[in-house]
């Protein structure tokens, strides 16, 4: 976990390194810093930014579009302090148009993640498992896509092209859009929403000589697939998007469910990590070192 002294910055470089390894890169997602530590206390090697679960988190609403990018850029910014592992963001369409990815671009890069991910819908989006989606002109995009190459700082700065067309314009559509989302110079391609395998591995054959990323989006309209197929598959990163946005939710049901019929947390906390366990968790020992080294504790 990050140290409060002893930054590390070379987020970008290594994730790089882990896309050119010969496996593929799990990256479950997080909403705020507390679940980004727990997902690389569970030892993963990415922490995935999930935009769905951030605005459940922060405003408690749908992923529709509501967040702004200094809301979305303030809470990648805490959960890269947070952690030591690469993160990648999800940057919804880019906030605007071709300028407004300049700036983007240029905010998530200040605040530390390795990668972040542009999508080709009309805006205000919505989550890509969502009814109702729009896309602006491919050509509009894939401007936007250059738009983002041009305004990197890091050459290790990776850029996600995701094009949510499937749900619209069909899966051929949907390919063409990743092909010049390819040209314009995206490093990992993320095509949206497959309806079923055969769509999964066509994907993947068209592609076969491009990194991509597969949403293994739970509940979502792509249907189940083993990591070990994914691998076979050829897809360089997966992410597992709102497993823990859920798994909060249910716990969270589950203690207050039992609090309104017992009146108190008494039958609850036994299954709950003990207050030492969790203060650990959160870096109580880091900070009372750091504040013995510095006379102040």
């Amino acid at each position: 976990m990050a140290d409060l002294l002893n930054r590390r910055s070379d987020g970008a470089r290594r994730l790089r390194t882990l896309l050119a390894g010969g496996e593929t890169v799990v990256a479950p997602g997080a909403y705020d810093a507390l679940s980004a530590r727990l997902v690389e206390a569970e030892g993963f090697p990415i922490v995935y930014m999930t935009g769905f679960g951030v605005t459940a988190s922060l405003i408690g609403r749908p992923d529709v579009g509501l967040l702004t990018m200094t809301e979305m850029v303030a809470t990648a910014r805490r959960i890269v302090s947070t952690v030591d592992v690469p993160v990648i963001a999800d940057a919804d369409t880019g906030y605007g148009n071709a300028l407004n990815v300049v700036r983007t671009v240029q905010e998530y890069e200040a605040a530390g993640v390795a990668a972040i991910h542009l999508e080709d819908q009309v805006a205000p989006k919505k989550c890509g498992h969502m009814e109702g989606k729009h896309v602006v002109p491919a050509s509009e995009a894939a401007g936007k896509i250059r738009a983002a190459v041009a305004a990197r700082q890091h050459p290790d700065f990776t850029l996600i092209a995701r094009t949510d067309a499937r749900a619209v314009e069909g899966l051929d559509a949907a390919i063409d859009r990743a092909k010049r989302y390819r040209d314009a110079g995206a490093d990992v391609l993320f095509v949206e929403a497959l309806r079923d395998q055969k769509e999964i591995e066509r994907v993947a054959e068209v592609f076969h000589d491009v990194p991509l990323l597969f949403n293994w989006a739970e509940g979502g309209m792509t249907p189940p697939i083993s990591l070990e197929r994914i691998t076979e598959l050829g897809f360089r990163i997966v992410i597992y998007p709102i497993s823990t946005v859920l798994a909060a939710t249910c716990g969270v049901r589950e203690v207050l469910d039992r609090i309104k019929q017992d009146g108190s947390p008494i039958n609850a906390v036994k299954n709950l990590p003990r207050f030492g366990e969790f203060t650990e968790t959160v870096g109580f020992a880091e900070v009372q070192e750091v504040a013995r080294r510095f006379g102040d504790g």
